[in-house]
Order: structure tokens, then C-alpha cells, then sequence
């Protein structure tokens, strides 16, 4: 089935943001909008939004004059096999000893020993190790490790393709526990166990939170991983403060820079200290140690 999509300019983010919430009253509704800053230093903020059916070209285009866009270029997209051509798109990425391929870019894996290879395969769950908080929390995970910390009991909170929980797994001994909300991405997980040899190596459960007896039965734990959202996180700090043992990390993403010192701030009442903060583009990875 065919799909469509409206995009258009602006030079303002809270017009933007205007723009992105009328487009909620259209009809045929969208069936997602998004407001992106334009990544090329310019100081644009596009504006999108896709549709199962042909959407109101003029209801588009009075939008467009009434909040001081451009004409919106609507566009019809063939049906595409989204998945395949993820698969020819991602490149294989490098953070810190870990190299994260799909299995078409299996001939890149390097040869050196000290390389940890992932095979993670693109699918219905989120963590390949492309975005810049998947790949931040990887990059805080090799940088404990080189500092000389280590543990054997390690969870993943809202672990998408749990690619986190796998990189534990490979360099500290213990069996990580691996949660996430949603039950197709713990099938992903699953899969991803086996196409790395890793079957019972990880631990995966159906879980929001902490909420699965596998993960309470796994307190303390010395790491806790947590890439998620701002305001998830926030509520969760009192819980992984509780699941955490003194001394303990935790590895949160899932931030826009700018929301990472409300996060920072959260679980230092918590009883967190800050050991390290990385900035990938947009995104930050914070890594916190409880006192």
C-alpha cells in the first residue's frame, strides 16, 4: 500500500512545533508528525508528517500560510520493504571494542582479538547501534571497563534488540537480564541471542521497569542500563537507586542535550553522583555512580 508524506520549513522552532500540532486536526489523519532541526547549521526546523491516504492538500496548504511556513511538498511513496533497506543503508559501526554489524556486512567483521563483533540485525525494536544513544551507551560500557570496573550482575531496562545487555555479557562474567515493555522487541532480543551463539547468555523478559520477578531476583545489580526516554528515566530513579548496590553505575540515554541536566539533577537526589556525561550530536549519555 502506498504511503504519503508532507514536509515543509521553518525558521522557528516554536512555529514549528505550532505547525506540528495543527497538523493533528487533519483529516485523513496523520498517521505521524515530527519536528526535526535540520542538521546543517542552517536554522531550519522541518516538519513532516505521513499519511495512509492522500492527505487535504488544501488543508496543508492554509496551514502552511497561517503559521508562516513554506507550501508543503506532499509526495506519494511506493510500499517499500522498510527492513531490507535498513539492511543496505546501515553501515557496520565501531564503539570503543564492540562492532556492531548486520549480517550483510559480515565480510567487514575485523579480524583483531581485541574486537568484540554484535550481530544485530535491523527489526521491529530499537537499538542497532547506529543512533547516538545506543552508541553512547555502548561507549560508556567499554570506558567502565578500561577504567578497571567490572560486574556480574547487570540489567537492561527497555532493552529494544538488548545489543546492551549482549555487550555485558561478552566481557563480564553473570547472565545480564534484559526487560522491555514491548513483547515483540523481547522476541527480537531472543533472536539476536541465538544469531550471536549467545542462547542463555542473557536473560529476557516482558517487563515495564523492573516489574518481572527475574529482574527483582537479580538485585542489586553493580550496572544498570536504562536508554529510554527523559521522563520514564526521571521516574524511574528512585527504582534503579533501589535495584542498584552502593558503588554501582547506571548508563542512561534516550536525552536531548538539553534534557540531561533535568535527568542529572534527578538522580543526584537520588543519591547519584555524575562520573561521566557524552555528547553524540543531539543525544547525551550520562553515567552515574551511587554513593
Amino acid at each position: 500500500m502506498a504511503t504519503w508524506t508532507a514536509l515543509t520549513t521553518l525558521t522557528s522552532k516554536a512555529d514549528a512545533e505550532a505547525l506540528g500540532a495543527a497538523m493533528e486536526n487533519l483529516v485523513p489523519e496523520a498517521t505521524g508528525i515530527g519536528v526535526f532541526e535540520v542538521e546543517d547549521d542552517s536554522g531550519l526546523w522541518e516538519v513532516g508528517g505521513y499519511f495512509e491516504e492522500k492527505p487535504d492538500i488544501a488543508g496543508l496548504e492554509l496551514l502552511a500560510k497561517m503559521n508562516g511556513a513554506k507550501p508543503f511538498a506532499v509526495s506519494e511513496l511506493p510500499e517499500t520493504d522498510w527492513v531490507a533497506h535498513v539492511k543496505r543503508e546501515l553501515a557496520p559501526v565501531e564503539a570503543g571494542r564492540f562492532f556492531v554489524y548486520g549480517s550483510h556486512d559480515a565480510d567487514k567483521v575485523p579480524q583483531d582479538p581485541a574486537k568484540i563483533p554484535l550481530l544485530i540485525e535491523a527489526a521491529m525494536a530499537f537499538g542497532t547501534g547506529h543512533h547516538g544513544t545506543t552508541l553512547g551507551c555502548l561507549r560508556a560500557l567499554d570506558r567502565l571497563d578500561t577504567e578497571g570496573f567490572s560486574t556480574d550482575r547487570t540489567a537492561d531496562i527497555g532493552c529494544g534488540t538488548a545489543v546492551l545487555a549482549m555487550a555485558a555479557a561478552r566481557i563480564w562474567p553473570g547472565t545480564p537480564v534484559a526487560g522491555d515493555i514491548d513483547p515483540v522487541a523481547v522476541e527480537v532480543a531472543e533472536a539476536n541471542m541465538r544469531a550471536n551463539d549467545m542462547a542463555g547468555r542473557v536473560t529476557c523478559v516482558e517487563a515495564a521497569g523492573f516489574g518481572n520477578p527475574a529482574l527483582e531476583a537479580g538485585a542489586p545489580y553493580g550496572l544498570v542500563f536504562a536508554n529510554i526516554l527523559m521522563g520514564p528515566l526521571i521516574s524511574l530513579a528512585p527504582d534503579i537507586a533501589a535495584h542498584l548496590e552502593t558503588g554501582g553505575y547506571a548508563i542512561l540515554s534516550g536525552l536531548l542535550n538539553e534534557q540531561a541536566d533535568a535527568v542529572q539533577e534527578a538522580y543526584e537526589n537520588a543519591g547519584f553522583t555524575l562520573h561521566h556525561a557524552e555528547q553524540i550530536r543531539e543525544w547525551t549519555t550520562l553515567t552515574l555512580r551511587k554513593l
